[in-house]
């Protein structure tokens, strides 16, 4: 990924450097809220801590007051996705395992430049990882640059895929993601569903995953892993294989090779409409 003409890339350095910071402030506070209590609930079973309100206030007030950028969070809210710049915060990615005790929780924060993602930064506290990327720049693992992505076979990955109740009726019903799911195992080398598409997108910039399918269509889920894969070389598209922007109902990343061979066994399940019956 090329930085946008109309972006300095100095600038956009600059804003990588205060927003990591900013990051960096606040991970002593998500270690130490672990198995936090649910405190709002939100649509079906799912639920938001107290630590997801207080780090996502607190990262709003910093960047606004460092950076001059509004913010667009999970839980608040905030600044239009249409602005030409935004940040776009997800506090705690995988809420259900950091409450439950799971080290697989992240706070996600990408910028958006006209609906682009320009900057990803993914933290992982509790295993000690931090992803950040910068347009034309190798993506960066707790500071040491990584190999960009190369060609790769599905039959040679592990493949991230988000989590699913088989009698969901959603818009991906639970039918269809589970022919997805058994097709995919046919071919990829495995499976994994760690329960947090931050970490699936970033482990897929760093070539931990060959790919990653998200049935999700939250910007904050998205947006820095967005970042970071097509940083480090990588392909991310709706299921319908348009590329991905804010408004995408789902993500399919990979790496080159990879993602197209995806694609296929996605397109090969069919109809969504088949699989609510």
């Amino acid at each position: 990924m090329t930085t946008p003409p109309d972006v300095d890339p100095a600038k956009l350095a600059d804003l990588l450097s205060v927003a990591a910071e900013v990051l960096d402030g606040v991970t002593e506070q998500f270690i130490a809220g672990h198995r936090a209590e649910s405190a709002v609930q939100k649509k079906g079973n799912d639920f938001a801590t107290e630590i997801d309100l207080a780090i996502e206030r607190r990262v709003v007030a910093e960047l606004q007051r460092l950076t001059g950028i509004g913010v667009h969070g999970e839980e608040f809210g905030g600044e239009s996705l249409d602005a030409d710049l935004v940040w776009v915060l997800d506090p705690i990615d995988g809420t259900f395992n950091y409450a439950a005790g799971s080290p697989m929780a992240a706070i996600l924060l990408g910028l958006l430049h006209n609906g682009r993602p320009v900057l990803g930064l993914t933290w992982l506290p509790f295993v000690g990882q931090r992803f950040t990327s910068l347009p034309g720049e190798p993506v960066h693992s707790s500071g040491q640059p990584l190999e960009p992505l190369q060609p790769a076979t599905l039959a040679d990955s592990i493949v991230g895929i988000g989590t699913y109740n088989i009698d969901s009726r959603g818009h991906f019903p639970g039918r269809y993601r589970s022919a997805i799911l058994d097709n995919l195992s046919r071919v990829c080398s495995r499976v994994r569903m760690h329960g947090a598409t931050g970490i699936d997108l970033a482990y897929v910039a760093a070539g931990i995953l060959g790919g990653a399918i998200s049935f999700g269509h939250h910007v904050w889920d998205h947006a820095a892993g967005v970042a970071l894969i097509r940083a480090a070389g990588g392909i991310v598209t709706d299921l319908e294989g348009q590329p991905w922007v804010p408004g995408s109902r789902s993500a399919l990343a990979g790496a080159p090779g990879v993602h197209e061979e995806m694609l296929e066994i996605v397109r090969a399940v069919g109809d969504l409409e088949d699989h609510r019956r």
